[in-house]
């Protein structure tokens, strides 16, 4: 997983605001699926974990207290941060996916801008690397363990139809996972570009796949998990604690492998995967000394909370594909593309 790279600004007498730094926000990124919720909801940042930047604030910062966090844009490529110190508020910019040289090209040119003492424009302190932390390993954990722990006697489903984004979702109880994926899911995004656009093209092809797609499910085990449904970066926080929070839900029981379907957006890597299918145990030696003698310290072994199905690399995008298809619904051709070729390469791989 790539390192986190941050760009830290901060206000000054001649930029006491950063708006024209943090709200571009192109249609391209997921955040903008829902401009609405940026303001108010706390951001991805927050899963730094121990959270590095705030340690340099307070150290190199010339800050002694920090009075408080609040997101003020990002999404699933960048995040954007705003802490309010006794020394004035400073605003971060992290990213996971792309090398330094974006932020050190990016804080060059704000430094230029700033130089021309017009417009106002955040000054950047400092571009560095974040050390890795372990919080997606909590999600990760964590989130077997609702999978887990809720199921459903129902079938696949949920007590109402909600939405995801403002797309309507439908929950009506379904016995079989396939049907219900086919139907309420797919299905329903396709029947909606039909209406919305007129694409026939995609309507079609996608119809051919959802008729098809049951060899993809060959030897796994499917159970009703509840499932928080739209898992992207700006629903994912965490607490003083460090442990993770999930909010802004589009619950429904389904199979757990649809809760990746926005990791596109989520910037799930190896540590979230290895946690959620294998999750690490401890127990003290001494609990094993009637056993085994004169054992001391601690014992590691990993027990699968939720067992990787077979297929699952296989039925990867097969998830990614209905939120893409929203995507494609809620904001135009720009998701297209991306929805039209997971259905053309399914539709080479199942040779229908």
């Amino acid at each position: 997983m790539a390192a986190n790279v941050a760009l830290l600004s901060a206000s000054s007498p001649s930029t006491s605001a950063a708006s024209s730094f943090l709200s571009r926000r192109p249609l391209s990124r997921c955040c903008a699926a829902f401009p609405r919720r940026a303001s108010s909801r706390l951001s991805i940042m927050a899963a730094l974990g121990d959270d590095p930047i705030r340690e340099w604030i307070l150290t190199e910062g010339k800050a002694t207290q920090i009075k408080g966090t609040r997101s003020i844009g990002g999404g699933c490529i960048n995040s954007a941060q705003r802490y309010d110190t006794d020394a004035g508020p400073f605003f971060v910019k992290t990213n996971s996916r792309i090398g330094p040289e974006m932020f050190e090209g990016e804080a060059l040119g704000l430094k230029a801008m700033y130089d021309t003492k017009s417009i106002r424009v955040p000054l950047p302190y400092k571009v560095r690397e974040l050390t890795k932390t372990n919080l997606q390993s909590a999600l990760g954990r964590k989130l077997a363990e609702m999978h887990k722990a809720a199921k459903s006697d129902n079938g696949y489903g949920f007590h109402v139809d909600n939405t995801i984004g403002s797309t309507p979702q439908i929950n009506t109880w379904t016995a079989d996972w396939i049907e219900f994926y086919s139907k309420h899911r797919l299905g329903y995004q396709l029947e909606l570009a039909s209406r919305r656009y007129g694409d026939s093209a995609i309507y079609e092809k996608g119809q051919r796949l959802i008729k098809n797609i049951r060899p993809l499910f060959d030897g796994a085990v499917l159970e009703p998990c509840l499932l928080h449904g739209d898992l992207w970066s700006g629903n994912i926080s965490s607490d003083t604690n460090g442990d993770p929070v999930i909010l802004d839900p589009a619950c429904y029981y389904g199979h757990n492998e649809a809760e990746f379907g926005m990791s596109w957006c989520a910037g799930f890597g190896g540590d979230f995967y290895n946690a959620y299918f294998q999750a690490l145990w401890s127990v003290d030696y001494s609990i094993l000394h009637y056993f085994d003698g004169d054992l001391n310290g601690t014992l590691l072994w990993y027990i699968q909370v939720m067992p990787k199905q077979p297929g699952f690399e296989k039925r990867r995008d097969l998830y990614l594909l209905y939120h893409y298809l929203n995507h494609y619904n809620l904001f135009g051709s720009g998701y297209r593309s991306s929805a039209m070729s997971i259905i053309e390469d399914y539709l080479y791989l199942l040779a229908v």
